[in-house]
């Protein structure tokens, strides 16, 4: 497991389309996704213990998230033949252990994770309404996989505030994880 930092926020990226295979079984897209006021794409995966740490937490932001017209979807990039815990049936499996309230799509070729520069689990993605990134930062501060539960959630606040100006917080903190585990080219 290496850690691994996210780099800071570019502003104003534009979002990147995809279609990629659900839990669900269905093919979902990118633009049948996306909610009225931002959406939130978010690197995780099943095996990772930052993930872990976060899990239930990432259910209650986009559940509260939702209410502000704010959409999220979950994919999973690692390579499921090195990570057979990452693998498509082990996605249905944590998906429904976690009550996920979100897609979570499967890149399998790994694709979608290179277009948008994902380094790591979790890796959040905050766009606005526009489709342009305005966060790119942690959930909240973790301290030995702990959560440190002293406010709200930086993810939720940075994505509030997205949803009623359009604009993310100008000071962010880089999300940190297991790297994405890439297959050999």
């Amino acid at each position: 497991m290496a850690l691994i930092e996210t780099p800071i926020c570019n502003f104003g990226e534009k979002i990147h389309a995809f279609k990629l295979k659900s839990t669900n079984e269905k093919l979902a897209s990118l633009e049948n996704l996306k909610g009225k006021n931002g959406t939130l794409i978010m690197f995780i995966c099943n095996h990772c213990p930052y993930v872990k740490a976060v899990i239930d937490e990432i259910v209650i932001v986009t559940n509260t998230l939702l209410k502000e017209d704010i959409k999220s979807v979950a994919i999973m990039s690692n390579n499921v033949i090195e990570y057979p815990e990452d693998s498509f049936e082990n996605m249905i499996k944590f998906s429904k252990k976690h009550n996920f309230n979100f897609p979570y799509l499967f890149d399998e070729t790994q694709e979608v994770a290179k277009k948008y520069g994902a380094v790591c689990t979790p890796d959040f993605f905050g766009y606005n309404k526009s489709d342009e990134l305005q966060y790119r930062g942690r959930i909240r501060k973790l301290n030995n996989l702990k959560p440190e539960l002293n406010g709200q959630s930086e993810l939720l606040l940075a994505m509030k505030e997205i949803s009623k100006t359009s604009k993310g917080p100008q000071k962010q903190f880089p999300s940190m994880g297991c790297n994405i585990k890439w297959k050999n080219s």
